[in-house]
């Protein structure tokens, strides 16, 4: 093992500048902490807001009328995202309903 003298006042700005690293890793966490798994939803809770069918749902991504992620084979939406929509869902049910269908 080997020991490694150092200035003093190399030390302090080194010491200095790790400091203010962690001070920016810090703020970056703070201004992404919002955006954490827990306030997203799932399909099945997508499903029973809007009621609708998960066919529906899946419709809705593949025309890309709801944004969704997708994490380890499961799929998430952005709150915000399906409140969005929900007009859309209202318009597709009411021609559903016209046309003698459910969706």
């Amino acid at each position: 093992m080997d020991i490694v003298n150092i200035d003093a006042e190399l030390f302090e700005r080194m010491l200095s500048k790790f400091e203010s690293f962690v001070g920016r890793m810090e703020a970056l966490c703070q201004l992404h902490a919002d955006k954490g798994i827990g306030q997203w939803l799932d399909n099945q809770d997508v499903c029973l807001l809007l009621n609708i069918s998960p066919r529906t749902l899946r419709t809705l991504r593949d025309d890309g009328d709801l944004g969704f992620t997708r994490i380890s084979h499961k799929i998430y939406y952005k709150p915000e995202d399906v409140e969005k929509i929900v007009s859309l869902v209202e318009d597709k049910r009411k021609v559903a309903v016209k046309k003698g269908k459910q969706i």
